[in-house]
């Protein structure tokens, strides 16, 4: 359901402040206005999580989001036309975000056992993609009736998420801060660990450029719009696309797990990730621009699929929160102020070639990356992963 929310609320608010500001750069804004509380907040946010019932701290975040829909509501309703008052609550919905997402992801590992995990992380994402494919499209059906429509079926959704959350029963060890650790210390905790643990940084930092550079989906309302001129609806279908392929890869990782050569595979998927989006920058053809985005989230959800395994399975409990506030900072750089990425080269060098050249861009960054990280490039099984056993004395002696 929050997922179903989250695509009807991007594709409203990338329609309606395209079609009041009538530039480019208007979309880049609206990534950085959800990426800017991520940077500021994801040190708090991880100590947090590691610190308090992350059950709780999901439950508080989906309701600080139904708030945020509810002001991008009332703006609607009042016709609102100076679109910084959207950037606003724009910053509002990411700071809810900067809390949940570490939150949701150092939660799954307390239900499945590390064997199961990579598994559990593919039919997870697979069932959020299902909900990726439907909320775009949906998004563009309903948007036909304005945005105040698609608005209330977000509120809608975040509230029956946030109370379904709060009904859930899970028993958890409590994790208690070491007192002997300096609060800075502390809540930077997983910034040093992900730097001793190269691998971790690889998988991580491979995902921020790839999808840094391209980030050709901000741009999809203009595509939608002046490309392929296919509308809301076109819009919709164009959103989905990527989460198609990525559902269906999802399946099949989810019955069948990587078992050998696991890191040469994510470098070849981010590669046709790069070439897919080469292909869709240059398309004027509707179906094969939704064929490039199938191709384009198949691979992309192999890369998902990796990295959040190694990235749970390699961290210790007691610093998941930390270390997935460090990992959504990665993530959000690479949507968000992707997107802001796209929105400034596009008002630059125009769409098309904004798009082509993010693409070869991300084929230069795996080639880098597989030099820069033979570690990942020689991973192996995920299940064989585990915590390293480094503990919080250890990060806080260290330099």
């Amino acid at each position: 359901m929050a997922t179903l929310a989250t695509q009807i609320q991007a594709v409203a608010v990338a329609w309606q402040i395209y079609a009041i500001a009538h530039n480019p750069l208007s979309l880049g804004y609206v990534g950085l206005a959800q990426f800017i509380p991520m940077v500021t907040l994801f040190f708090v946010a991880g100590d947090v999580v590691d610190h308090h019932d992350r059950r709780r701290v999901l439950t508080i975040t989906y309701a600080a989001q139904a708030f945020a829909i509810v002001l991008l509501l009332t703006l609607t309703c009042l016709s609102v036309d100076d679109e910084r008052f959207f950037y606003i609550t724009l910053i509002l919905l990411g700071s809810a975000r900067a809390f949940g997402q570490p939150a949701g992801q150092s939660f799954l590992p307390q239900l499945v056992s590390s064997e199961r995990f990579p598994q559990a992380v593919a039919w997870t994402s697979s069932s959020r993609q299902s909900a990726v494919i439907i909320g775009p499209a949906l998004g563009g059906f309903i948007y036909i009736w304005g945005p105040t429509a698609a608005y209330s079926v977000c509120l809608f959704f975040y509230v029956a998420t946030s109370l379904a959350i709060a009904t859930l029963h899970t028993s958890s060890q409590p994790r208690l801060r070491d007192p002997s650790a300096s609060v800075f210390r502390r809540v930077t905790a997983g910034i040093r660990f992900i730097r001793w643990q190269p691998t971790i940084l690889g998988a991580i930092s491979l995902d921020l450029f790839a999808v840094l550079l391209g980030g050709a989906t901000a741009l999809l309302p203009i595509y939608a719009r002046d490309i392929l001129k296919v509308g809301p609806g076109g819009l919709g279908l164009l959103e989905s696309a990527p989460a198609v392929g990525a559902a269906i890869t999802g399946l099949f990782l989810g019955r069948a797990a990587l078992q050998h050569n696991t890191g040469l595979l994510m470098f070849a998927c981010v590669a046709i990730f790069g070439l897919a989006t080469v292909v869709f920058g240059l398309s004027t053809n509707f179906h094969a621009s939704l064929v490039a985005l199938a191709v384009l989230g198949a691979s992309d959800m192999v890369s998902v699929y990796v990295r959040s395994s190694l990235v749970q399975l390699s961290t210790p409990d007691e610093m998941r929160g930390r270390v997935s506030a460090v990992n959504s900072l990665f993530i959000g750089a690479s949507n968000q102020l992707g997107g802001f990425e796209s929105g400034v080269t596009a008002a630059w060098l125009g769409t098309v070639p904004s798009v082509v050249i993010g693409g070869i861009g991300t084929l230069i960054v795996v080639g880098l990356w597989m030099t820069l990280f033979p570690g990942l490039r020689q991973l192996d099984r995920l299940p064989d992963l585990h915590p390293e056993g480094t503990s919080m004395t250890n990060l806080a002696d260290a330099d």
